[in-house]
Parts: C-alpha cells; structure tokens; sequence
C-alpha cells in the first residue's frame, strides 16, 4: 500500500488541542521507525558496525531555537527507544544536530557536511520553510532521505525531483491555510487580513488563502508583508485594520509574531482585532515574552495534536513519561516549551 507522504500523519493522529514538542516526539519516533523498516532488508545484522547516524538540521540558537530543540529532544526519545530494543541491524543509532540558526546558505553548508557523514541513514529538518527550500537541490543531489517535521510550505514535498527524497510528517500549507480560512469564516470573519512573513513560507499560505477564500467567493480585505528581523509592526498592522478587516490571519515565527501581538495590543479596544495563527509562533519563547498583554487580545493558533488532551491515552503516556524523566526542566506536560494550550486563548486542531 503506498500512502501519500503528506496524509501519513493526518491518517495516525488525530485530536483536540494542541502540544507541538510532543507532537514532535512522537512524529519522529514514527519517521525514525520507518528508517528501520527501510533499512530492515539491506543487511544482515552486524553488532560490532560502527552507530547509523541520524541528522538534525535546525535552529538550535536563533529567534527559533526552541523548535529545534523540541525536535531533538524528540528524536533523542525515540532513539533511545530504538536502541533499547536493539536498535537497527544489530547496530544502534546515534544523533547528529548541526545549527542553520535560521539562515539558509548555512543550512546548505550544514547539508553539504551531512552528506560526507559516513553511516548517515536520513536527515529530520526544522522549522523554517525558506531553509528547508533552499536545500532540497543538494538533499537530492546527495540522495538524502529529508525528513520534515515542521516546515510547513507545501512546495518543500511537491518540489518537481523524481525521485522525491522528501517525506512530511506534519501538515502542509496546502490544507493549513485552507483550515485557517475555513475556521475564520465559521467564527463569522468576512473581512479577513493577512499578515505575512515574506518568504518561500508566506508565499505558500498567501495561495492557499486565497484559494479557500475564493471558494467561499471571496477575497482577503487586505495584504501585508513583512520581512525577518522586523521591529515594529504598528505601522503594517494599522493599515490591514484601515481596511475594516474583522480578524487577521497571522504567518509568523516566533520573534515577528511577538511584535505582531504586541502592537495589537496597544491599539485602542475598539480597534483590536483577532489574531489566527499558523503554527509559527510556537517555536520560541513567544508566550513568555507577550505574557504582559496575553489577556488583552484575542489569539488563536492551529495545531495537529496533542499530548495534553490525547486521543490515544495509552500511547501518550510512556512517552510522556520518557520525556519527563530524561529532561529536569519539565515537571508535567503543561511546563514542557512549546505547547501553546495552557497560553492560548483558544486553539484549533486541524485534524
């Protein structure tokens, strides 16, 4: 049976609520695994090989280095599963992160070292769709197995190489700015303005929008664009709200998204609008740094799953339960970073 590489994970998991380091972790537990039954046919086992290395390239210390220690962090899980049970031929698997710190020409450096890695069976990305795209030619060239996670852009797995070395295990932009849409309408949002990051990553979602919307007869109210590294956001948000917009429809990463809310927050309460959210924001310290205005907007953010609420109890629980006694700075699921639930004033689940 072959399934659709961007279905896979809506056809596993399914929930309310939302928690994305543990969606991570249990995401790539499930690609890890698939690695081994990849492999499972190639070779005899042998005990005494050297590890099989698993990759990691993501932002391990920039505006977004949370989302790539979620991924770590899940995929050191998962490995440790893998490697209890006798990991993969006999041999167990071992780790490897470098750091693209958001920055795509070094994330192409980093494919480049990953290539010439000896034992390398795949790579897991992170979050920024403009990294993950600019590093599909040499992940193809080198004949890379490319897990991706996060980055969302549908055009990361639809990218035109035959044979496709790319597999998503998260949504796609596709059916995340369709849901987005389709969700604002349904509150009773008319006028919908959007405000996104540009990139390979806005430019996605900005498609998809205006696909959903022109299905429903409609068109955004407004368009607005803003680049990484962008500090003040008062000036792009007073002019979608001069356009009478009901809600704004957000594609931002943690840092912009921070200022996003931070200048809703300061207009006048009759001037406040909505906020939808893509998943962004989500993969930094967005909720300590808007916890002095949180109460004063309205904010809503999509997610695919949750540990939080699980559909699937008793999968959930031993792998929160090997996250919780491998890392010191989580007590109980709600301190873990990253699940949006306990911040949010509402979240939405696609699946």
């Amino acid at each position: 049976m072959v399934v659709s590489r961007d279905v896979l994970f809506l056809l596993l998991f399914s929930d309310k609520g939302t928690s994305l380091l543990l969606r991570f972790i249990s995401d790539l537990s499930l690609g890890i695994l698939a690695f081994s039954l990849i492999l499972a046919p190639l070779a005899a086992a042998a005990s005494n090989e050297p590890p099989l290395i698993i990759g990691i390239d993501a932002d391990m210390s920039g505006g977004s280095a949370r989302s790539g220690l979620a991924i770590q962090r899940g995929a050191e899980i998962a490995i440790s599963e893998i490697n209890t049970r006798g990991g993969v031929l006999g041999r167990p698997l071992e780790l490897l992160t470098l750091d693209h710190r958001g920055n795509p020409e070094r994330g192409a450096e980093n494919i480049k070292k990953f290539a010439k890695t000896k034992n390398l069976i795949g790579l897991l990305a992170g979050l920024h769709t403009p990294v993950a795209l600019h590093e599909l030619k040499l992940v193809h060239k080198h004949e890379l197995i490319f897990l991706v996670p996060w980055a969302a852009g549908t055009q990361v797995v639809d990218n035109g190489f035959s044979p496709n070395f790319v597999f998503r295990v998260s949504v796609r932009d596709q059916y995340a700015g369709e849901f987005l849409v389709n969700r604002a309408l349904k509150e009773g949002h008319k006028r919908l303005g959007l405000l996104l990051e540009n990139t390979g990553w806005g430019r996605s979602n900005e498609k998809a929008m205006r696909a959903a919307l022109g299905r429903a007869g409609l068109v955004p109210a407004g368009v607005s664009w803003f680049h990484w590294g962008a500090h003040n956001m008062h000036r792009t948000l007073r002019d979608l709200i001069d356009q009478k917009i009901d809600a704004v429809i957000l594609v931002a990463n943690a840092p912009e998204g921070t200022k996003v809310v931070h200048a809703m927050s300061s207009l006048p309460k009759p001037d406040r609008r909505p906020i939808i959210s893509h998943w962004g924001i989500t993969g930094g310290s967005f909720f300590e740094t808007i916890q002095d205005v949180r109460s004063n907007i309205d904010l809503r953010v999509l997610q695919t799953f949750s540990f939080i609420y699980p559909t699937f109890p008793e999968r959930a629980k031993p792998v929160i339960e090997a996250y919780l006694a491998r890392y010191t700075d989580a007590q109980t699921v709600r301190d873990i970073f990253a699940p949006s639930e306990p911040h949010m004033h509402t979240t939405w689940s696609i699946c």
